[in-house]
């Protein structure tokens, strides 16, 4: 499975709601694995991912329609959590970033992401609400 930076942090905040009928049940699967299974390799990638494939704003590959927002999620989670292109166990990772993340770096990394105030990120991710 490939996934990018900064859905690391929505697959940890995701509650049922996305962009279409196609990314709501491609992100079901997804984090339904990821939730259930003991040890799931991923490969982190700073471009379009497992998640984007069903995103109605993936242009291309490595393209979104918000683009510029879109890697500055990414390089701020990467920055963040010392994250690097390559395999990581996700259950270990997910783990790791609900240690060390504080609300208000959940807040900079997701800055101008419409899901971040009409979701259950900051509870589900630091425990607070």
């Amino acid at each position: 499975m490939r996934l990018r930076p900064h859905h690391l942090l929505c697959t940890q905040g995701y509650s049922g709601k996305g962009y279409s009928e196609a990314f709501v049940k491609n992100m079901d699967k997804v984090v339904h694995r990821l939730r259930t299974e003991d040890k799931t390799p991923i490969e982190l990638v700073f471009s379009t991912d497992d998640l984007c494939s069903c995103c109605p704003d993936m242009l291309d590959t490595d393209l979104c329609r918000e683009n510029e927002k879109v890697k500055r999620f990414d390089r701020k989670a990467a920055e963040y959590f010392g994250l690097e292109e390559k395999t990581y166990i996700y259950q270990e990772l997910a783990s790791y970033i609900r240690r060390h993340i504080t609300p208000d770096m959940l807040a900079d990394i997701c800055r101008g992401c419409s899901w971040y105030p009409a979701s259950a990120c900051r509870e589900k991710i630091t425990g607070i609400k």
